[in-house]
């Protein structure tokens, strides 16, 4: 899995971590070995022309996705998964210090960023949460991915909440 992570912010940020989660959730997704993905952190005033550019919303956001080859997970067990291009997940730390303080469960700027980057994995694999049902998928396996690579580093205490808009 080839993951670049490029930290524009100037904001001091965990970037192992996100490289790490992110390995982990392509893992978990089942998506090919060999696929490429782009991870970039930017501060808010670049987050929000991108917001404004793609979205036509104002304001800096959390996370946004860019996806290229449009991967999915397969289908079925012993089914092959196709290798290619993922896309970019930008992502703003200060949006994500924001969000961590005011959750319900609040937490770090690293591990709202580690949840995000998660989201955006997901937006990149077709995943949405428009609609009732498909948040509740995304955001339960959202959750699962989080929790499974927490549990595996041996990280201790509740996992962020879901505060992504």
């Amino acid at each position: 899995m080839s993951i670049d992570v490029n930290n524009e912010s100037g904001t001091e940020v965990d970037e192992q971590a996100i490289l790490d989660i992110a390995r982990y959730a392509l893992a978990r997704m089942r998506i090919h070995p060999l696929s490429e993905l782009s991870v970039i952190v930017v501060d808010e005033d670049a987050m929000e022309q991108l917001h404004i550019q793609w979205m036509d919303l104002p304001g800096p956001t959390d996370v946004m996705s860019f996806p290229m080859d449009e991967l999915r997970p397969p289908s079925k067990d012993d089914e092959e998964p196709p290798q290619g291009l993922l896309g970019d997940i930008v992502l703003c730390p200060e949006v994500a210090t924001k969000q961590g303080a005011e959750a319900p469960t609040q937490h770090s700027m690293d591990e709202e960023l580690q949840l995000l980057t998660v989201h955006g994995v997901l937006h990149l694999l077709g995943y949405d949460h428009e609609e009732p049902d498909e948040k509740a998928e995304m955001f339960g396996l959202q959750a699962a991915i989080v929790d499974g690579w927490r549990s595996e580093r041996g990280l201790t205490g509740p996992s962020p909440a879901p505060t992504v808009s």
